[in-house]
């Protein structure tokens, strides 16, 4: 029989994340704060979508056309439901790579993205991908990748190899695939108890150890027990990427992109005296100790002037999309966490609380009083951006066209809420992506949807949702079991997301 896995884990499922850097509208604040042309967005390709959450709602959420593939059946067929649910017409497979690279009826892409997928696939099916990206990615058009890096993994890597192993050689085929994942970290824990050379060279195995027990074991699955798992230093991808006229254009991660946060004047000053892009990128992972990149490259990078530049970025539009007083003044990068200045961020703040869509413009016209000059205006905004508290917001005309459909997807992604905790976000017509909502959040607008009022019919609404399945809520720690108990707490939650989350849900078409 053959096996259409090529090694990889197929017999759990992936987790339902989205990610919003797959958005093609997340590019855009990215490449004008580095100076860069936008490009095009009117085709669109996610390789290995997983579950394709993110495809469905980005497909949803716009007017761009989406193609994807991922060749776990059970995961395509999850996403061909969610894609007829919205009535998108994302064109969705089960093919593997091989196959679904070489269709003669794909069209030419603008954006073509990948999340975590290359660090999981062989080297015949990177040759694959780089020479689809080759072919069919457009002059001007943009490739998102994210990868494991070599630095941040260096010490896990001998860890990861023997998990692996002991799962392969240990375990009878028939224990489930939790339950191998299980016995492996009993078995490293055992090793390091026994006090290895290895645990006092590394100490910090046996944190990530400890992290890695918290994660749900459908994630550890994929990220660990693969066949092929292999972190890349960022000068190796721009090898790999060169075949393709790929240039690299700047990190897809915002915060990255304001190297105070993370970078000390002297290590700046080092990164800065290195000329070559490739050189410079991989040394500043080992500054940081990265273990996860997320970047975009082009075909055909430009670059705008001084002028143009700044009049892109003032026609550019935003949104507040945390409650204004929930906005913390602190930024965590990859390394440390750094105070944001009350001077700067507090009169922009003030003017975004209405949870409006605004242009930097208009932003910058409001504060110039309070001695925010242009430049830190826009930092200011990448670090907003970066931290979630704000969003890119897409034309009128767009949203409007998107609004119908995001409906009908968010229907059914309440739906599912019903019964579990499935997918915790939301598609967004305003944003052209997804916006994290919970599970109870979820169904509180099932609730508003079935024509409940206030805060405590939705709690008593939830309430014989979950105890029609036995499920019950929590509070500090402790079970509660009557139901009087678990109305009170839902009642809480309920007029908590009406007086701070559904005015924001509202403001961007997730609510009506």
């Amino acid at each position: 029989m053959t096996d259409w896995t090529a090694g990889y884990m197929a017999d759990i499922p992936y987790i339902y994340g989205y990610y919003s850097e797959l958005n093609p509208l997340f590019v855009q604040l990215a490449f004008l704060n580095a100076g860069l042309a936008l490009p095009q967005n009117g085709t669109a390709c996610e390789l290995g979508f997983g579950q394709g959450v993110s495809i469905n709602m980005h497909a949803a959420a716009s007017t761009t056309r989406w193609y994807g593939n991922d060749f776990n059946p059970s995961q395509a067929a999850f996403a061909q439901e969610l894609a007829a649910a919205s009535g998108a017409g994302a064109d969705l497979s089960d093919e593997a790579f091989e196959e679904f690279c070489k269709r003669p009826d794909l069209p030419d892409f603008d954006y073509i993205s990948m999340h975590g997928i290359w660090s999981w696939i062989s080297d015949a099916n990177r040759t694959i991908i780089v020479d689809f990206v080759r072919r069919k990615l457009k002059v001007g058009g943009v490739l998102y990748v994210s990868y494991n890096t070599q630095p941040g993994w260096a010490a896990m890597v001998p860890m990861r190899d023997l998990l692996s192993e002991y799962s392969e050689v240990m375990d009878a085929p028939g224990h489930g695939v939790a339950a191998r994942i299980d016995n492996a970290l009993d078995f490293a824990d055992r090793l390091m108890a026994t006090d290895p050379v290895y645990a006092r060279q590394m100490p910090q195995v046996a944190k990530n150890l400890a992290n890695m027990k918290s994660h749900e074991r459908s994630y550890l699955a994929h990220e660990y027990f693969n066949r092929d798992w292999h972190p890349m230093s960022f000068s190796r991808m721009a090898k790999w990427l060169a075949p393709a006229k790929l240039e690299y254009a700047c990190p897809a991660k915002y915060l990255d992109h304001v190297e105070s946060i993370d970078l000390t004047p002297a290590q700046q000053q080092f990164l800065n005296e290195i000329p070559s892009t490739a050189l410079r990128e991989t040394t500043r992972d080992f500054m940081t100790g990265q273990t996860f990149r997320r970047d975009y490259w082009v075909k055909g990078k430009r670059t705008l002037s001084a002028f143009d530049q700044a009049e892109a970025l003032r026609r550019h539009r935003v949104m507040l999309v945390t409650p204004r007083d929930r906005v913390v003044l602190q930024a965590t990068g990859s390394v440390k966490a750094a105070g944001l200045a009350p001077q700067v961020y507090q009169p922009i703040l003030d003017f975004l609380a209405g949870h409006q869509p605004r242009s930097i413009g208009q932003i910058e016209a409001a504060v110039r009083d309070a001695g925010v000059v242009f430049p830190l205006l826009v930092q200011a905004l990448m670090v907003l951006a970066g931290k979630r508290d704000l969003v890119t917001v897409q034309d009128e005309q767009v949203t409007a066209a998107a609004k119908p459909r995001c409906e009908k997807l968010n229907e059914a992604l309440i739906a599912k809420a019903r019964g579990a905790n499935v997918v915790g976000s939301l598609a967004s017509p305003v944003t052209g992506g997804g916006i994290p909502v919970g599970r109870f959040e979820q169904l509180f607008l099932l609730a508003r949807q079935q024509g409940q009022n206030s805060p405590q019919e939705w709690a008593r609404f939830v309430w014989t949702v979950l105890a029609a399945q036995g499920q019950r809520l929590s509070k500090d720690g402790r079970p509660l079991e009557s139901a009087e108990e678990n109305i009170a707490q839902l009642g809480e939650l309920a007029e908590t997301f009406s007086e701070r989350d559904l005015p924001i849900l509202k403001a961007l078409g997730v609510a009506s």
